[in-house]
């Protein structure tokens, strides 16, 4: 018999025979680590723990610990939900099951009927009962033929238009007890691993996203290997509704959004704007030490300027239609990224090897086209502004400006308490090239230098994704947890050698020749929209001091001592301290009440005591009363506070 060599992740190399699996290789290792493994990573592609490795490999087991395992989980999941549904509704069709970020979802159809919340209850047992059964998933390659005769006969037009996209040798069949899938898997060994099933919400979804298709059911869920694990995850979903982003923006009078603007279009209302300027005013201080330029670019481009970079070939779909000049016979689009315009930039005057690094930076406007389902608050909206900046740099400066952006985008984390992080390197797919634009050598160039980067940085969480990149080169992605532990995206770096081949962007180097520069993109916050958001479910609210729209809010016990308040007002406003004043004829007792539902982090209590001392009755909120003080102590702290940067409690 052929035998193989399957190296382990660790390096290690070991001697199978010809057919062995990932779950085989588990239980060579521990019959511990066999209980655990859920799927394996053969060469770069998640396969069925069960599925035969034919050739030399290397291996990654995969457990409940890894993305990809837990992506398995949930998929396999999908389709235990798909087999509880065809049992306990008959004739129901299905379009795609996939593994989303947290859970799974189905679409289905069900005709003209529907399904209530109540019912999600029963099809969850039903789950538990088909899970206990231990089915195995069984993988089987199919032939167009077949496959289109089986949904035929079924009478699922969903698989056929799927099916009608396919080839032969590319069409593989999954079963578990009686239900069997069109799918490319990979799935879990049997069903008896999913121990936790809650079924989470019911929404609307079009066919294949298209709103001209036919709407259908989809249903969310989430699945563990643990109840404790689905019990601790529904006291996340609890804690993160009160701290939800939406829900605080409201209440904290920071952003709304209009039908008559636009769905995805925020609005941000004065103290939103304040806090935005803030982060603003926080990241432009921090470039311009760095030596950063500012620029401003317009809101629109001619579409030749993103055919030009390449992005309207690939995300033209994705943008507004084009805006045309009957009068000119021209297209323009609102902008969906800022990197042309600081191409055409830079390509405005000569540069010389001596010029550079050149640092253009922006906090830029850009448009790209949601469907209306997928919006969500701040985290997903048609109209954002990047804090954006692009470096031009010679090769050799490569690998310094992106440690120094490691730096700056790490300095940024520590004042925000982002503390929990996973630096991804996002490479091309190893096999499907068709998505990128350049030179393989450009590419190889750009990979080489992110991952020197982060070696040298000594990132402790460091993970490499293929497929991720962006289509003009390889990036460094930061995937922080907030305080209740979910993962958003923030800050990103990217390395390209395209752009600048693509617009003919030069220097003149030493040796007095024309050279191409290479480009680094970045944004630490991403976007203000969606930091924001992220900052608001983080800190649920409670912005520190320095950063907060209201610092401190003025609280007159009665019109005896109004004037001395309105005093102290001004002079909180003289030294910059935001500052607001309830002048209401109310009792004290609601004024605090509802300065501390405003999350304000100081009031100050003025009565006729107060001002016959000229003194000042302070309260921190969620401390309660700091006792009497001088205004010019109580300015002190304040400014003590705000130097710190200092989050709040």
């Amino acid at each position: 018999m052929k035998m193989i060599h399957i190296t382990l992740p660790d390096g290690t190399v070991k001697e199978y025979n010809e057919g062995v699996t990932g779950l085989d290789i588990a239980h060579s290792i521990s019959q511990g680590l066999a209980r655990k493994v859920l799927a394996a990573k053969v060469n770069g592609k998640v396969w069925d723990a069960t599925r035969p490795i034919h050739d030399d490999a290397e291996v990654k087991l995969l457990t409940w610990d890894d993305a990809e395992g837990k992506s398995t989980f949930w998929h396999s999941s999908a389709h235990l939900m798909a087999e509880a549904l065809e049992s306990e509704y008959p004739g129901v069709k299905f379009g795609i099951g996939p593994a989303i970020e947290n859970g799974f979802y189905y679409d289905i159809d069900l005709g003209d009927r529907q399904i209530t919340d109540e019912e999600l209850v029963k099809l969850e047992a039903k789950m538990k009962m088909l899970a206990q059964g231990k089915n195995p998933y069984i993988r089987k390659d199919v032939s167009k033929k077949e496959a289109i005769d089986y949904f035929q006969k079924k009478g699922d037009e969903y698989k056929l238009e799927l099916i009608d996209g396919l080839k032969d040798g590319e069409i593989t069949f999954y079963t578990q007890g009686h239900f069997t899938d069109l799918c490319r898997g990979p799935h879990i060994p049997d069903t008896g691993f999913i121990k936790a099933i809650k079924l989470t919400n019911i929404a609307g979804a079009y066919w294949r996203g298209d709103e001209h298709n036919k709407m259908l059911t989809r249903i969310y869920g989430i699945t563990f290997p643990q109840q404790k694990e689905l019990e601790e995850y529904l006291t996340m979903l609890e804690e993160a509704k009160k701290r939800d982003h939406r829900k605080l923006g409201k209440e904290l009078e920071l952003f709304t959004f209009s039908e008559k603007v636009g769905a995805g279009l925020p609005l941000w209302l004065p103290k939103g704007a304040q806090l935005r300027e803030k982060l603003q005013q926080f990241l432009q201080r921090k470039q311009v030490e760095a030596g950063y330029l500012p620029v401003i670019t317009p809101h629109i481009g001619n579409i030749n300027l993103y055919i030009t970079s390449g992005h309207y070939e690939k995300y033209g779909k994705d943008s507004f239609h084009p805006i045309t000049t009957p009068q000119e016979g021209e297209a323009f689009l609102l902008k969906p990224m800022n990197c042309p315009h600081h191409c055409e930039i830079y390509k405005s005057s000569p540069h010389s090897y001596k010029d550079l690094p050149v640092r253009l930076a922006e906090f830029g406007t850009v448009y790209r086209y949601e469907q209306s389902g997928e919006l969500h608050g701040l985290t997903r909206v048609r109209g954002f502004t990047q804090d954006d900046a692009h470096l031009f740099c010679r090769p050799d400066q490569v690998k310094e400006e992106f440690i120094k952006v490691i730096d700056l985008v790490l300095y940024v984390f520590s004042v925000f308490h982002f503390t929990d992080y996973t630096a991804q390197i996002s490479l091309r797919d190893k096999e499907d090239r068709t998505k990128y634009i350049g030179s393989d050598e450009n590419w190889n160039l750009a990979e080489q230098a992110i991952i020197e980067a982060v070696r040298e940085k000594g990132l402790k969480s460091v993970t490499i994704e293929y497929g991720e990149a962006a289509f003009y080169g390889p990036k460094l992605d930061f995937m922080v947890k907030d305080a209740i532990g979910r993962k958003w995206q923030l800050g990103t770096i990217q390395v390209d050698y395209n752009l600048p081949e693509r617009f003919e962007l030069e220097y003149i180097g030493s040796d007095n020749q024309k050279h191409r520069p290479v480009m680094i993109h970045r944004a630490p916050f991403g976007s203000l929209e969606r930091f924001v958001a992220v900052l608001i479910e983080h800190c649920a609210g409670n912005f520190p001091l320095w950063l907060t729209p209201v610092q401190v809010k003025v609280l007159p016990i009665s019109d005896k001592s109004m004037e001395y308040a309105k005093k102290i007002f001004q002079l909180l406003k003289n030294t910059e301290i935001r500052a607001e004043i309830d002048e209401r004829n109310e009792k004290i007792g609601k004024k605090i009440r509802e300065a501390e539902l405003m999350k304000i982090p100081y009031m100050i209590v003025i009565g006729e005591k107060e001002a016959e001392e000229n003194k000042l009755s302070v309260r921190k909120r969620l401390h309660g009363d700091l006792g009497k003080m001088d205004p010019e102590h109580f300015l002190k702290i304040l400014q003590e506070e705000v130097d710190s940067k200092k989050m709040f409690e």
